[in-house]
């Protein structure tokens, strides 16, 4: 059973569930479909809504699905002897007694701070080699990727890149270089070229073929991690970083590496899953935030914690995902979630969605209960 750890306690009287072990084949079913609608959810307090179809065509998830199941027990299982047991990633407390299991692997939550994270978990040399010699991300690279690129582009970065652009104006910030830190295929890096606001863009990609991607446009590449770059080598003054923070050996060290790279006062962007969203509370291991690489969950206080320890003044937190009241809706209605015990969220989910769903939705957001978490910090000048 996995109790609600704060202040959803305010919705519903009880917020209970159950967090059956599932088999991985389960567990990958329409895998790309529900990372999809998640990039979904993250997207759409800077751009419009997106359907799901088109950032994952249907005709290629099975594909993806099987990929992803191979990598996962190929890659992963079959070195758990290598995984190593952690502290908190935000607080570095010992406590952190297990919630639930997926794919095989055991998830804990931190008594202190409320950080869900994956606990064992792969050694650096694992994590290293699944991203290298992954077929899921293969896939995406020669299939899903061609497939939705003009879609991401128009719905997901341009939207982000508007709202970076904002950042450094409400901020009085010099546009002189801009960094970004697991820059993928680069449509980011590019949107941000074209604007040209900036003098300089670099982009900071460690897998091979994705650091390929980004050359193939013209970007300035660093084929390494953000922990790898000298000191002295990369001086921006804003730097992002979106959904890479949550797959991280040690979050604390990349973001000290990322601190580095800044100028004094300078800012950075993170966009990561929030531990207390609402659909992670409702659904646990069933939900689509909750990933064999999503081994660090964090919520806005405790990515707060960690961001003042490395070095970071944060200004501004916002939870502005979209769907997590619909998640939660689609798990009752298929029969995995019961509310027939709960008549506030049964009426609010089932049986007035039409009138409810939207408001209680941006009562999550505003709230920060919803499940993805935009977070904005400035470097302290030292």
């Amino acid at each position: 059973m996995v109790q609600n750890p704060l202040a959803a306690q305010n919705l519903v009287t009880t917020l209970h569930l159950e967090t059956p072990v599932r088999e991985i084949k389960l567990n990958c079913q329409s895998l790309q479909k529900r990372r999809a609608r998640l990039n979904q959810n993250m997207v759409s307090k800077i751009g419009e809504k997106l359907s799901e179809n088109e950032l994952c065509p249907p005709n290629l998830l099975t594909g993806q699905e099987e990929a992803f199941e191979n990598d996962i027990q190929t890659l992963l299982l079959t070195r758990i002897r290598e995984f190593v047991q952690v502290n908190c990633p935000a607080c570095d407390s010992s406590d952190a007694p297990s919630i639930f299991t997926k794919y095989e692997l055991q998830f804990v939550r931190c008594a202190t701070c409320f950080t869900i994270f994956m606990n064992p978990r792969p050694s650096e040399a694992v994590l290293a080699d699944y991203y290298k010699c992954s077929k899921s991300y293969r896939y995406w690279a020669e299939k899903i990727f061609p497939a939705s690129e003009q879609a991401r582009k128009s719905k997901i970065h341009e939207p982000w890149y508007a709202q970076v652009k904002k950042y450094c104006r409400n901020n009085e910030l010099s546009m002189n270089t801009l960094l970004e830190v697991g820059a993928g295929f680069g449509t980011f890096c590019s949107v941000a070229k074209e604007a040209g606001d900036f003098r300089k863009i670099i982009a900071i990609e460690p897998t091979p073929s994705l650091a390929n991607h980004c050359r193939s446009r013209r970007l300035e590449v660093l084929e390494m991690r953000i922990e790898n770059v000298p000191e002295g080598t990369i001086e921006a003054d804003i730097a992002v970083s979106f959904e890479v923070i949550e797959h991280t050996f040690e979050p604390r060290l990349f973001l000290k590496a990322i601190s580095s790279c800044l100028k004094p006062g300078g800012l950075v962007v993170l966009s990561c899953p929030n531990g207390e969203g609402f659909d992670i509370v409702m659904l646990g291991n069933n939900s689509p935030a909750v990933d064999a690489e999503h081994i660090n969950l964090f919520n806005p206080g405790s990515l707060k914690i960690l961001l003042n320890d490395c070095g970071f003044e944060v200004l501004e937190v916002t939870t502005p995902g979209r769907l997590d009241a619909e998640f939660v809706r689609e798990a009752a209605l298929a029969g995995t979630l019961d509310l027939s015990t709960d008549p506030f969220l049964k009426r609010t989910l089932i049986e007035e969605w039409d009138r409810l769903g939207w408001p209680f939705q941006t009562f999550l957001a505003e709230n920060g209960l919803s499940s993805h978490m935009w977070i904005l910090a400035r470097r302290i000048e030292i």
